[in-house]
């Protein structure tokens, strides 16, 4: 990593705006948790560590210097926000765009609009930084397609949303589209450090509500060590806390988002023989936990508090199912894969978790999936050129060729 001492003047100035930007989400904290809980129901130890995670990645921006050293920016770089994690999307790509040189504009979800309220009070000092208010998505959308200094635009929403501006990426030097993540798998392998693997999953799953789309849905389990490990999960659950987002216990609070709502409804009446492991609400906004067991989970976009328990009778088989996924997004695995298995999972999903130890992931792992579950369309010479996989931010905001 270069030393910071050594970098431009320009360079060392882009950085002090971002150690700003992480130091007034910082101070805004106690009010970014509040919003966070009346707009979409975030217990507060979720959004607090939310804020704590993006003011940190914004302060040591200088770790990417390697991504964007001697490159080009775009101009304008622009993004809607999705109703989870907006201080994490701030940092993420409005970071990443501003170390590279661009100007940074943005939309926050119609979901969350207390939490846009203290946004753009956080961002105000930096003149690189405009969030956008009195317009909902859609129209903030057709304005960047619109927009020619719009040279790079990030989105994220269902599968009818990525087909949507899919057909506008002629507008754009580069179009990014964080689609659903469906429902991510983790495999228990036979030789599985189970105890580590139930806390894992089970927290994963339910984390803010399940209200991530890097949170685990569904775990194949081989029969020979099942019951093991499902007591082991059981026994976790009495720590999933439904209630009042205030309560520092609070693991879910209300799903205030009503799509988040419909998602759920779907998916529990698409399943095929149920049993479900553990008492739940399903009244209005009081969803979950959902902890079931089931032979062959649905294959559908998902979103909420829900994880399907599935045994299986060989480890090859949960590999197989695994990789028939519809949204290969992500992929957690504990124990040693079978010969080949490692390798095929990691061809198959945008991003692979080997015996991961986190509760959040770290913001800067590579993010990003693959088919149906996300995608970068980029113009080279009027050609629109599709890739997915995971990506890092900052190395994918600037040109990819030399400055000037």
């Amino acid at each position: 990593m270069p030393e910071e001492n050594l970098v431009s003047p320009e360079m060392a100035e882009r950085l002090e705006r971002l150690r700003l930007l992480g130091r007034r989400l910082a101070q805004r904290k106690a009010e970014l948790v509040v919003a966070a809980g009346e707009d979409i129901g975030a217990p507060a130890t979720i959004a607090g560590i939310e804020v704590d995670l993006a003011a940190d990645y914004l302060n040591t921006m200088a770790e990417e210097l390697p991504h964007v050293a001697g490159k080009a920016p775009y101009g304008t770089v622009a993004a809607i926000f999705p109703y989870d994690a907006a201080p994490v999307m701030l940092a993420r790509v409005g970071g990443s765009a501003l170390l590279g040189g661009n100007r940074f504009r943005f939309s926050c979800s119609s979901q969350t609009p207390r939490t846009a309220s203290v946004l753009q009070e956080v961002v105000a000092p930096v003149p690189e930084v405009e969030l956008v208010t009195g317009l909902d998505n859609k129209e903030f959308g057709r304005r960047a397609v619109a927009d020619p200094e719009v040279r790079v635009l990030f989105i994220s929403g269902g599968g009818e949303v990525g087909a949507i501006y899919a057909q506008e990426a002629a507008h754009f030097d580069k179009l990014f589209f964080a689609g659903p993540s469906g429902l991510p798998p983790a495999i228990l392998f036979r030789d599985a450090p189970l105890e580590r693997a139930a806390t894992f999953v089970v927290r994963r799953a339910f984390l803010n509500g399940g209200q991530y789309c890097t949170t685990i849905k569904r775990v194949y389990i081989p029969r020979e060590i099942y019951e093991r490990a499902k007591d082991l999960i059981l026994a976790r659950m009495p720590e999933i806390k439904v209630g009042d987002p205030r309560d520092p216990e609070t693991w879910i609070g209300p799903i205030k988002v009503e799509r988040t709502r419909v998602l759920l409804d779907r998916a529990l009446a698409a399943l095929k023989h149920p049993r479900f492991l553990w008492p739940f609400q399903q009244n209005g906004e009081w969803q979950g936990p959902f902890l079931v067991e089931v032979e062959d989970p649905p294959d559908v976009e998902l979103f909420g508090p829900f994880l399907a328990l599935v045994p299986v009778a060989t480890e090859e088989e949960a590999v197989a199912r695994v990789l028939k996924s519809r949204y290969p997004f992500l992929a957690a695995w504990f124990g040693t894969p079978p010969p080949g298995a490692r390798e095929a999972l990691t061809a198959a999903f945008g991003m692979t978790y080997d015996n991961p130890d986190f509760l959040f992931t770290p913001l800067r792992l590579p993010f990003g999936g693959k088919g149906e579950s996300g995608w970068i369309l980029e113009n080279r010479n009027g050609e629109l050129r599709r890739r997915d996989g995971a990506f890092i931010y900052s190395a994918e905001l600037v040109r990819p060729f030399p400055a000037g």
